[in-house]
């Protein structure tokens, strides 16, 4: 339960909440328009047959990874869409880099969103990663049911009134 009297959260400090405790979406359009970017990670694994046929290309739905990168690519342009609160972004950039790591055996999807605009794009750079490994998962589940996601989390964001940020 939230705003008990000892805990220290208020509706003041939670914005997408309005003074009566409901949900809203923020407004930002006082806020200035600045350069942001956001980059999250997380991973797969698999067994090591899984990996080493999705690293070579030899799944049977085929190139695993392009179409990892590419529903990556899509879902952070799908963001508002999918998260209630979310603003609908101009996003000039979405790089998705895709790092085989044989010692998990699996694969780290890394995705950088950028955008010039009034509120940040680490939804997007989270939802990007998320919709990525899941369809990494679809595209290899033939090859292993037992995958495991994980470690999805912001590595990074930049610009904004909170200032920047970096994971330890």
């Amino acid at each position: 339960m939230l705003n008990t009297p000892d805990d220290p959260t208020t509706m003041a400090n939670l914005t997408h909440l309005d003074n009566t405790g409901q949900a809203h979406m923020v407004d930002v359009t006082a806020k200035a328009v600045t350069p942001r970017r956001a980059t999250a990670q997380g991973q797969i694994r698999m067994s090591p047959e899984a990996f080493q046929a999705v690293r070579v290309g030899n799944a049977p739905k085929g190139d695993v990874l392009g179409t990892a990168r590419l529903a990556a690519i899509m879902a952070a342009k799908k963001t508002s869409d999918l998260i209630p609160l979310c603003h609908p972004l101009p996003l000039g950039g979405i790089d998705v880099v895709v790092t085989p790591e044989p010692e998990l055996p699996g694969f780290i999807l890394r995705v950088t969103v950028k955008t010039t605009s009034q509120t940040g794009v680490e939804m997007e750079a989270l939802t990007a990663v998320s919709i990525g490994l899941l369809t990494l998962y679809d595209m290899a589940k033939a090859l292993d049911k037992t995958m495991t996601l994980g470690e999805i989390h912001l590595v990074a964001k930049e610009g904004g009134r909170s200032g920047d940020y970096r994971a330890e």
